[in-house]
């Protein structure tokens, strides 16, 4: 909402403040204002000028030598604009002005001819172009015949004016009208409010006689009132009012639909002027739209419509979309002697489907999407019927024809000086109360402490105590209320176990080298079913595919995040990026056949690709690619750092390297996988050998126990020793090394396999596995026998579960 101070003064005195002094009060009560434009830059010297005579320039065509009288003398002016007349009053330079720009004015020669200033168009005195009126956008403009010659032309045109720009909540639809926001200030400033005129002398015809209202959707549609108004002139409206126009962003066109347009944005009640000898029957039928219907708006396109919309019509055809915009086969023209005025409430969620199926927005839908003010309806349209018969000669008709079921009732609230206070940590008084509730202008009771008040209906956004109490505490002051917190008790905020674990891990994966990526949770059919994990591919899940994608490449909703980390290594190796860690966390949508028609279920899930060197020191000649094993011990890092022992299980997955893949499982079940992606779609991505993981962090965050301790540092020593199984080659080492803790404990405080090895001095079928375990009692120093106890309990328990003896 662009406000003009100039136009605000109309109603509320702000003169006492700077337009930024205002912009800061009113920023303080609630409404943001974004920023302030001066309508123009300030030009000196510029005056309204007579032209007394005007003959072409005798060395050149397309100028003009003019005779301009500027009040205290007589200025000869060279002007090319092709619409410069004699007996104009025109907007005139002076030598010595500044014309924004900095351009500046002198005596000057042109074709041999002297020239003593500049008859000015609108856009050299700094008015945007957009904003011109259409009939002087070529040229100078012309000012009314009462201009006063030698007068300032800044004032005139509106040029010393200062324009705030709103950002307006969805609650406050009052203050898209500039009543509302006058409103608004007189309560911020103390000031009393004038509001405009709405007085019409109605001649001895009646509407009835020329048309009749026909509501046949009175949910939709509660008040309709159609004025008949005859004997129009169309012409340029006044000045003042295509000043308020252009400063509120809005391009004058001629006075009648100017007229709506201004009591559009005064009252924040939109209307529509039809063409009554365009409009086709004297019957307004307002109905649902037929679905499949057809009309062509005022913009010229054609639009259909469905039984969802509604439809303001002749009886026959639509001639606008009601609440949105007019047609184009009853359009005010030039030649428009008697117009039909609707002023209408439509139901908000009526305009609001209109907008959202058709994509046709306007000022009108903007305020009856937010719902206008009911009491305002039928006065709105008395309002343009006054400005009509002032500035149009217009004629209008007894008893406009008004179909009126509306609701104007108005809200009641009760609050009390107690509540306010409790609320808000104050000690406002009863009588402070009664001040603001006085600038509101507020009709309130009191009976003892309560407040009974009763809300305009100017004020829709208020309803409940809540509301009242906002408005209480923002004409008090924001910056008034105490900076103490509340008494009682409080609790400091914090993370959530699930917040804290994933700083957790994106700390840990950052600090093993891997860098955090986003990757879009979009992609495309033929990403949709690759690398998938195991556990999710149990459930089948559906792919699930948006009904209105971006772009066919992200047309369905991910079920593994790996595709689209695999694109992003590609896309850096194009840039001879050869060395890449990167890992993700982030949804996956899973749903199934049976509940497609359901929300999807968002599993929440980390995932890295790897590719390229790890480590590599130049001055050792020492060089680490990236393997199985290495991306096998950042998982294992992390599952340590996390105190959730997990273990592997070598397994086959579509996609991925047949001998090179394993389940990360943990208590039994699988959360993940691990392993090399398929050579084939390496070669196809055109990739070196990657390697990724993908793990279910919602069983992670299940398992996670969050438990601080630490153990002392021992002071008695350690005892290693080494033990090397014959196992057969299917059995895992990881099984093997949980047996041996289990056995172990509690004096195995560590086992590490070293090494495995299938050879000479190995049956076939066979291969050995070595680990070492390091024993230790924090209690005491360990003896010899203890050790040895323990170590053939191990021993045996190994060779009896898995067919094992020990390799000598």
């Amino acid at each position: 909402m662009l406000v003009s101070i100039n136009w605000l003064n109309q109603y509320v005195d702000t003169k006492s403040s700077t337009p930024e002094e205002l912009a800061e009060l009113i920023t303080k009560t609630g409404i943001e204002v974004d920023g302030i434009d001066y309508f123009a830059e300030q030009s000196s010297y510029v005056v309204v000028g007579y032209v007394d005579t005007c003959e072409q320039h005798p060395n050149a065509d397309k100028l003009n030598l003019c005779q301009v009288d500027v009040g205290d003398e007589k200025l000869q002016i060279i002007c090319g604009a092709p619409n410069v007349r004699q007996g104009q009053k025109v907007a005139v330079a002076k030598p010595g002005a500044v014309l924004p720009g900095n351009v500046k004015i002198k005596k000057t020669k042109l074709r041999g001819v002297e020239s003593n200033g500049m008859i000015c168009s609108l856009q050299e005195l700094g008015i945007a172009e957009k904003y011109v009126p259409k009939d002087v956008a070529e040229g100078i403009f012309v000012f009314p015949d009462n201009a006063e010659v030698g007068a300032d032309v800044q004032h005139l045109l509106n040029l010393d004016d200062a324009v705030l720009e709103f950002d307006l909540t969805p609650n406050r639809a009052d203050a898209l009208s500039m009543l509302g926001v006058a409103y608004e200030t007189a309560a911020i400033l103390d000031k009393d409010i004038t509001l405009p005129e709405e007085h019409v002398q109605l001649n001895s015809e009646r509407a009835s006689d020329y048309i009749s209202v026909d509501v046949k959707a009175p949910e939709l549609n509660p008040y309709y009132g159609a004025f008949i108004i005859k004997d129009i002139e169309i012409k340029p409206s006044p000045l003042w009012m295509r000043n308020a126009l252009m400063a509120a962003g809005i391009r004058p066109i001629n006075n009648v639909v100017d007229i709506t347009n201004y009591v559009l944005l005064e009252y924040g009640q939109p209307l529509h002027a039809f063409d009554y000898d365009l409009f086709g029957s004297k019957s307004v039928v307002i109905r649902r739209a037929d679905d499949h219907e057809q009309m062509t708006t005022l913009d010229g396109e054609e639009r259909i419509l469905s039984s969802d919309h509604l439809v303001i019509t002749n009886g026959n055809e639509p001639v606008a979309l009601a609440g949105v915009m007019g047609g184009a086969n009853s359009e005010v023209n030039n030649q428009t002697k008697t117009i039909l005025l609707e002023a209408a409430y439509f139901a908000p969620q009526a305009v609001r489907t209109a907008v959202k199926d058709t994509g046709l927005r306007s000022d009108s839908s903007t305020r009856f999407e937010k719902g206008v003010d009911p009491n305002r309806v039928e006065r709105a349209g008395y309002r343009a019927c006054h400005l009509l018969e002032k500035y149009a000669g217009a004629t209008v008709l007894a008893d406009p024809v008004v179909y009126d079921e509306l609701d104007r009732s108005e809200k009641v609230v009760d609050i009390t000086e107690r509540e306010i206070n409790k609320r808000l940590g104050t000690e406002i008084t009863a009588s402070e109360i009664e001040t603001i509730l006085n600038k509101l202008q507020f009709p309130f009771e009191k009976k003892q402490d309560q407040f009974t008040v009763t809300i305009p209906t100017r004020r829709g956004d208020i309803t409940i105590f809540e509301d009242m109490l906002e408005e209480i505490a923002r004409i008090y002051g924001y910056d008034q209320l105490p900076y103490t917190l509340p008494q009682g008790s409080s609790q400091a905020g914090g993370l959530t176990k699930r917040q804290q674990l994933k700083r957790e891990i994106s700390k840990y994966l950052q600090g093993a080298g891997l860098m955090e990526t986003i990757t879009y949770s979009l992609t495309d059919e033929a990403s949709i079913d690759k690398l998938i994990s195991p556990e999710l591919l149990e459930k089948k899940p559906e792919p699930i595919k948006l009904p209105m994608p971006m772009s066919e490449d992200h047309n369905y909703l991910r079920l593994s995040m790996l595709p689209e980390l695999l694109k992003t290594l590609t896309y850096n190796r194009a840039r001879n990026q050869m060395d890449i860690s990167y890992f993700e966390m982030g949804n996956v949508f899973i749903t199934d056949e049976k509940k497609i028609s359901q929300q999807p279920l968002e599993n929440l899930r980390l995932a890295g690709a790897m590719t390229g060197v790890w480590l590599q020191h130049s001055w050792q000649h020492e060089k680490k690619q990236v393997d199985f094993f290495l991306v096998k011990g950042v998982i294992e890092g992390l599952f340590e750092f996390l105190d959730i022992p997990v273990s592997f299980e070598q397994t086959k997955l579509t996609n991925m390297h047949p001998g090179r893949c394993a389940a990360i499982l943990t208590d039994g079940r699988t959360i993940g996988f691990l392993g090399q992606t398929h050579p084939a779609l390496e070669k196809s991505m055109d990739l070196g050998e990657t390697f990724v993981f993908d793990i279910d962090l919602e069983q992670v965050i299940n398992l996670y126990t969050n438990s601080t301790a630490y153990e002392p540092i021992p002071k008695y020593p350690a005892i290693a020793r080494d033990i090397a199984f014959i196992v057969d080659e299917d059995v895992r080492a990881g099984d093997i090394k949980e047996i041996i803790e289990a056995n172990g404990a509690p004096l195995v405080r560590n086992v590490r396999i070293f090494d495995v090895y299938k050879g000479d001095n190995v049956p076939e079928g066979k291969k050995s596995v070595a680990y070492s375990l390091f024993y230790q009692d924090p209690e005491k120093t360990l003896q010899d026998d203890e050790v040895e106890a323990s170590y053939q309990q191990i021993v045996a328990s190994v060779n009896e579960k898995f067919h094992a003896y020990v390799r000598t």
